[in-house]
């Protein structure tokens, strides 16, 4: 099928049209206009559940690619039918190495090499680095005999395995493995700052700051407290500090004259 510009993504033959709009498929005859197709796309647009579509499959190298291959797989059942459709049945005992249970996605292409038999790229991802370095080993010990010595060699890169099935040569697998457009990238989305001393001049002044308003603080606290005392004794006299019936001088007797506690107010 030929890609054409419908919808999310479409693509057209002589027989019909496939229309991707969200989380819907239209399917149509490929004799009904474009201006029908684009009404009709346009009539569900609101009510089809729209996202991103898998990313995997902008990993595919575009060079040597024969158009309508690509087959994408999140279960077993879809990655062996793209194996039949690619003529790669006898990898089918990959399926269960691959750990789609684990949350892996497959995208599968066929590539020619200068119009020639190139292979199929199969690509693997899968959601950590972790995993995709756990599950090459079983791929590995699955691959039917001699697929090694012919070039299918699974490599990892990141949380991306690549693979070529059956490839024309080892260098042609090495290079389609080589051009798959996948970078990994490691971003620290953490909030920094750099930790450095304040110059002693900052110090000191902060200090003679905090020093003058304890000071202050003090000064002002104590007219206070002694403000209130005297206004209390002025207006309330004996009543409050001063009460000579709770007062009790303790007298030496040194000498002969009574010390008189009212003396001391």
């Amino acid at each position: 099928m030929v890609p054409t510009n419908l919808g999310q993504v479409a693509a057209f033959d002589k027989d019909g049209v496939v229309i991707l709009e969200g989380s819907l498929v239209l399917s149509s005859t490929a004799n009904v206009s474009k201006d029908d197709l684009g009404a009709l796309v346009k009539a569900i647009e609101a009510s089809s559940e729209k996202g991103p579509l898998p990313p995997i499959r902008t990993y595919l190298a575009g060079t040597g690619r024969a158009l309508g291959t690509e087959r994408y797989a999140l279960g077993p059942d879809a990655f062996r039918r793209a194996l039949e459709t690619l003529g790669k049945s006898d990898f089918a005992v990959l399926t269960d190495a691959i750990g789609f249970t684990s949350g892996a996605e497959v995208m599968l292409a066929r590539y020619a090499n200068q119009g020639k038999s190139g292979g199929v790229l199969v690509l693997v991802e899968y959601p950590t680095p972790q995993l995709a370095e756990q599950h090459i080993h079983h791929l590995e010990e699955m691959l039917p005999a001699g697929a090694e010595e012919a070039g299918t060699v699974i490599e990892r890169k990141g949380s991306l395995l690549s693979v070529v099935l059956s490839p024309s040569s080892v260098e042609y697998a090495k290079n389609l493995r080589e051009a798959v457009d996948y970078e990994t990238q490691v971003t620290w989305n953490e909030a920094s700052q750099t930790a450095t001393d304040p110059p002693i001049t900052s110090i000191m002044v902060k200090i003679f700051i905090g020093t003058g308003v304890f000071m202050v603080a003090a000064v002002v606290l104590g007219i206070a407290f002694g403000g209130v005392r005297v206004v209390t004794k002025r207006f309330f006299p004996g009543k409050v500090f001063d009460r000579q019936n709770q007062m009790e001088v303790l007298q030496l007797g040194l000498s002969g004259k009574r010390i008189d506690p009212s003396d001391f107010y």
